[in-house]
């Protein structure tokens, strides 16, 4: 950022000099659309990654009360955002499990921040106001934000946040109520989507700072002590929820007070760089370790502190240095290690993490370039070439970086691609292998992730987990008990522990394994209807039909629960009853040969042998070497 000029002497560039031609609001607004759609393209195309499934509407907040639920009951959801979750909630709605839909709309978020951002900075009357806006737009670090669902907290909490900054000048300028009204009412939103945005009452104080050379504490600190109190208020309790549900506690977080300035120097640093040259961009970059006997790991934090040294002694000159640097680090607090986040027990860095505070810097650049531009008076088609240039090759580089995001299995080798000591990386593609029906391709991942970080529980349980579908039980169940002994109220570690128990044939450790499950986690349906499916192989029927009748209310679109609801009166020899969800897990699934196959032999049961046949037919016929559905065939059809 530059020192803004004197209201006096304010003017817009020449049209010869101006680097960005377009010259209205609604045609920067058009272009930026079109330009992001242009180079999002490739992620509307995407799927869901990671954790996606965690933030998206569960099955029992679908409903008009689970809304509710998201407001009222904090722990419903992954974090308290209600109104992110909320609109999840609507787009659920919408369109259902189509990814398209949600990357749409993530894709929309960030074309109107950046179209808000372009108007922010023409407010604030800096140069190349739409150059910055089609820059952030573009610019690489971006995608992560962009292209992945669960980030829309990032770009929708942005768009409030500038919606607030908005109204916030506009009050600035006349003092109305109603614009200090809007403008706090925007703010308290962006807190109910991302509480990154409590930052947003200390950049307003720089900005105005920036703009005038001093505060008022009746124009703008007094005004905005509520929102500093807001953002507290806001900060604390994410705080408060990563410690105590997410898991940002223990050994991976224990760090001082001097490895946490050292971080935060490293942390600085290595987000401007990636701003400036945006390569090797991934998903988990490798893991610092912060050592403070090591003299070089102190350059980071005295360079910055340096930095902000020699840019308060230039602001007698020009407070745009020390006002971008403020902009840029203090936006960044939240990760800068001085609080605990989850995400830092995979890596201290992420792309995400630099989407709202990228815009000081970006802006900077832009108004730096213009006036550089406009001074060394170059053609005047080489201005235009020159940032239409710039924008093509972030553009590019924003394309191919969306195609990391494609899907799970593109995602993990990419980043194992690019940082081969991941373990985290190596054990999401383990699971996701296992999940897709390749246990065993997924198996050397999760025993490379084990290497990298040993006695991790998620990492034994999902080894246990692989080793039990490949009916490896006894092999599975050291691994897993490990787990439980590092983490005792691992709720997915006592399932898998009963799984292995009742493939061992130990029924009544195995139900107790589940019970557990169930009493840690009883949201978690498939480990409901896992405890189910065990009490009615053991003869305990009527407990197993409660536990399915909880889980339909759970998930009353779930193949699994409908399947093995029917199989279970099916085992009992209550055909008639079990006929009704057989065939639901028939409509909820109709290329499952397994559950054509029950279906066809509940129907044979109750002596209806042409229905039957025609399932067992199709049951072959999507799955040739089924050969239960053959066999039952060669015995109704003896000529065949």
């Amino acid at each position: 950022m530059t020192r803004p000029p004197a209201a006096a002497t304010v003017s817009v560039p020449h049209p010869r000099t101006a680097v960005w031609p377009i010259r209205s609001a609604l045609g920067n607004a058009t272009a930026l659309f079109v330009t992001v759609l242009v180079f999002y393209w490739p992620a509307l195309s995407a799927g869901y990654i990671w954790d996606d499934s965690g933030h998206l509407t569960a099955p029992d907040l679908q409903t008009w009360s689970g809304l509710a639920r998201i407001w009222f009951e904090p722990g419903t959801t992954q974090q308290y955002y209600p109104l992110l979750h909320s609109a999840f909630w609507l787009e659920h709605r919408l369109w259902g499990d189509a990814a398209a839909g949600y990357h749409f709309i993530n894709i929309l978020w960030h074309a109107v921040s950046a179209v808000l951002f372009g108007l922010l900075l023409r407010r604030l009357q800096l140069p190349g106001a739409w150059l910055a806006a089609m820059l952030f737009a573009v610019h690489p670090v971006c995608v992560e934000s962009v292209a992945w669902i669960s980030e829309q907290k990032n770009t929708l909490s942005t768009v409030l946040y500038l919606a607030a900054a908005l109204a916030w000048l506009r009050f600035e300028d006349d003092r109305r109520p109603i614009c200090y009204a809007a403008a706090t009412l925007c703010f308290a939103a962006a807190l109910l989507t991302k509480t990154v945005t409590a930052t947003l009452p200390a950049a307003l104080l720089v900005v105005a700072w920036w703009r005038r050379g001093r505060l008022s504490w009746r124009g703008e600190v007094r005004p905005l002590l509520p929102w500093l109190l807001l953002g507290i208020a806001g900060g604390v309790g994410t705080a408060w929820m990563e410690a105590t549900h997410i898991g940002a506690s223990g050994g991976d977080f224990a760090l001082g007070a001097v490895e946490r300035v050292l971080l935060a120097g490293r942390v600085v640093w290595f987000y401007l760089s990636k701003l400036v040259w945006p390569a090797g961009l991934t998903f988990f970059y490798p893991r610092w370790t912060i050592d403070a006997g090591e003299l070089w790991q102190w350059l980071f934090p005295v360079a910055a502190l340096g930095a902000l040294g020699l840019a308060a002694w230039w602001s007698r000159r020009d407070r745009g240095p020390l006002a971008m640097l403020l902009l840029f680090g203090g936006t960044l607090v939240p990760v800068l290690g001085f609080v605990n986040v989850y995400p830092f027990v995979f890596s201290y860095v992420a792309d995400h993490f630099q989407y709202l505070a990228c815009l000081s810097v970006i802006a900077s650049v832009a108004a730096v370039a213009v006036r550089g531009y406009e001074r060394l008076r170059l053609p005047g088609w080489s201005g235009p070439a020159a940032a239409a240039g710039l924008v093509v090759l972030l553009g590019g580089l924003t394309w191919r970086q969306c195609g990391m995001y494609h899907d799970v299995f593109t995602l993990w080798n990419t980043t194992l691609a690019r940082n081969p000591s991941s373990w985290a990386a190596n054990l999401n593609l383990g699971t996701a292998l296992a999940d897709a029906g390749r246990p065993s391709e997924g198996l050397p991942h999760l025993r490379r992730a084990l290497e990298l970080k040993p006695r991790t529980p998620e990492i034994l349980n999902s080894l246990a987990d692989v080793l039990n579908r490949l009916n490896r039980p006894s092999e599975a169940l050291p691994f897993v008990e490990q787990a439980l002994q590092v983490q005792p109220g691992f709720a997915e570690a006592h399932n898998t522990h009963g799984v292995a128990m009742m493939a061992l044939g130990r029924a009544p450790e195995g139900i107790a394994a589940f019970e557990r499950a169930v009493e840690l986690a009883p949201w978690r349906t498939s480990m409901r209807v896992n405890l189910a499916w065990a009490l009615a192989n053991t003869g305990r029927l009527p407990e197993a039909l409660a536990h399915f009748e909880q889980a339909g209310r759970q998930e009353p679109d779930s193949a699994d629960v409908a399947l093995k609801w029917g199989l279970a009166l099916a085992m009992h020899r209550r055909s008639s009853e079990a006929l009704p969800h057989l065939r639901r897990a028939v409509e909820l699934l109709p290329g499952d040969p397994t559950s054509r196959f029950a279906y066809g032999n509940v129907l044979l049961d109750l002596g209806r042998w042409m229905e039957a046949t025609r399932e067992f037919e199709t049951a072959l016929r999507l799955d040739p070497g089924f050969e239960p559905a053959r066999q039952v065939l060669d015995q109704l059809r003896p000529d065949r």
